[in-house]
């Protein structure tokens, strides 16, 4: 698989620029390639020492890592998954609780993983649930044993995941297991692509005030336009949630409605795959006061992402003037790096 050549033609094709770093990372994932699929014989047989599994690939919002990652995964003809993060928590914890078990439960849930593939892709890679921190060591240890490759993106190094977590000496065993079995590359670009491209806010109103309020309403009206309004009820695992501004998958939520409560990412799921369109009214100022708030922010908006829903919000400051809790400076630049794609006309 000639690697270099075939991303050349992709980006002329796409007509994006052709970056050297870009390239680089690139000639290393072939390499990366090359020394976990493309073994003779003798490599299978006598496995060499200093190959690793894993592949981590960190770096600034906005400068291409999805973009390559994304790249290389299509050209993988092996067995392969790619999840987000927290679906992928949610399946193993789901299979935990229905096997009522584990110890037992992590070889399980692995040994069943590695049917469905020799490598799983994990694009935007964080660690922001005590649960998760918990039992990771255990899992990747026994992921990597089976011989699953894995490969990451992420803006947050490794010795810097889970970082002023709760309880992070527990968290501790997984990072050292990571720093074993991947190769970790940092992608270095000046410039966010994603900010760059979408700079026209079209529909990220700030201040909250009677004009933008009006503009917010205006919009709502013309998506729902000869839509049925009705009050949509999904059902989690037993808990219902009522989106009752719902429009035939156009919906709207006050902010406080979608993370002043005790929602986690299975129900933003569930949410997402209802809707076609979301308006969010009120975005707050986060800091330490509301940081579980932020945190719930991040959540989704990486499921609204992952899904491609465009959004249309009404905040109280500019996008680019959107403080953070501490604890979240670094998952919540990626968060801001996606809204300004997903708020942009031209995101529709």
């Amino acid at each position: 698989m000639n690697l270099k050549n075939l991303f050349l033609d992709y980006c002329e094709n796409q007509q994006f620029e052709i970056n050297q770093n870009q390239i680089e990372i690139i000639n290393k994932l072939k390499d990366y390639y090359q020394k976990n699929f493309n073994q003779n014989l003798l490599d299978k047989i006598f496995k060499r020492k200093n190959n690793k599994l894993g592949f981590y690939l960190t770096g600034d919002v906005g400068v291409g890592k999805t973009m390559i990652l994304n790249f290389f995964f299509e050209k993988i003809k092996q067995k392969k998954l790619r999840l987000h993060f927290n679906e992928f928590m949610i399946r193993f914890h789901d299979s935990i609780f229905l096997n009522n078990e584990k110890e037992n439960g992590i070889n399980r849930f692995v040994k069943n993983l590695n049917k469905q593939a020799d490598i799983i892709y994990f694009d935007e890679f964080q660690v922001t649930n005590i649960v998760d921190a918990m039992i990771l060591g255990k899992l990747f240890q026994r992921i990597f044993e089976k011989n699953i490759r894995v490969i990451f993106s992420s803006n947050i190094i490794i010795n810097d995941l889970y970082k002023d977590g709760l309880q992070r000496e527990q968290f501790i065993p997984f990072i050292k297991i990571l720093k074993n079995n991947c190769y970790q590359n940092k992608l270095s670009i000046k410039e966010d692509y994603r900010s760059s491209e979408y700079s026209n806010l079209d529909r990220y109103l700030f201040p909250i005030n009677k004009s933008n309020n009006f503009i917010f309403n205006k919009y709502f009206h013309k998506f729902t336009k000869n839509k049925k309004k009705s009050s949509k009820s999904i059902n989690i695992k037993g808990r219902e949630i009522t989106l009752e501004n719902f429009y035939e998958g156009v919906v709207k939520f006050k902010f406080e409605e979608l993370c002043g409560r005790n929602l986690g990412s299975e129900d933003y799921i569930m949410i997402a795959k209802n809707c076609v369109f979301i308006f969010i009214e009120n975005l707050p100022h986060f800091d330490e006061n509301n940081s579980d708030q932020q945190q719930r922010f991040i959540t989704l908006i990486d499921i609204i992402y992952e899904n491609k829903i465009p959004l249309m919000i009404t905040s109280q400051i500019d996008l680019g003037l959107l403080k953070s809790s501490k604890i979240m400076v670094e998952p919540f630049k990626r968060t801001v790096s996606r809204l300004y794609e997903l708020t942009s006309m031209r995101y529709v």
